[in-house]
């Protein structure tokens, strides 16, 4: 008896959140995921972000053009740096989700940059949420330090 209500709500549980997971608002201009950024204060193109950095970290917004969306759940974005690199950028605490759709768009994110160490196994994993194919994840090796982003929020301004 107490397996089966176990199940029942799990199972609740798990079409609850798939359901929340798939009501994400397509990207447009002005739309906001997560909490809006400040409108006060410096917007940081993410080309000048490394040099506004103090002691490898960094607070405020950003602005760049999003490359890629994680196609798994919408938790997290990559910007387009301007050396064909990219920024990777987060949802804090999985607190929102953003859409594919949000490609190709300009946003300003809030929150926090830092300098982190990247496994093998994280990348690999960010990859295979992204798209990549099973012969490209191969080919990625060893851990790389990278300045990632965690964002409260991300507003759609182009």
């Amino acid at each position: 008896m107490k397996s089966s209500f176990v199940f029942i709500f799990l199972l609740a549980v798990y079409a609850t959140s798939a359901q929340e997971a798939s009501v994400i608002t397509p990207a447009a201009k002005g739309v906001v995921y997560g909490t809006a950024p400040s409108e006060k204060g410096e917007v940081v193109n993410l080309t000048n972000l490394p040099s506004k950095m103090t002691d490898g970290a960094f607070e405020g917004k950003v602005t760049g053009k999003v490359k890629e969306v994680c196609k798994a759940m919408g938790c997290w974005i990559k910007l387009q740096k301007e050396d064909g690199t990219t920024l990777m950028v987060k949802a804090k605490d999985h607190s929102f989700f953003m859409p594919e759709n949000l490609t190709g768009k300009t946003v300003v994110i809030d929150g926090t940059a830092s300098m982190q160490s990247v496994s093998e196994e994280k990348r690999k994993h960010y990859a295979e949420d992204g798209g990549s194919t099973k012969e490209e994840i191969k080919k990625i090796k060893g851990s790389e330090k990278e300045i990632q982003f965690v964002a409260s929020g991300v507003k759609v301004i182009d």
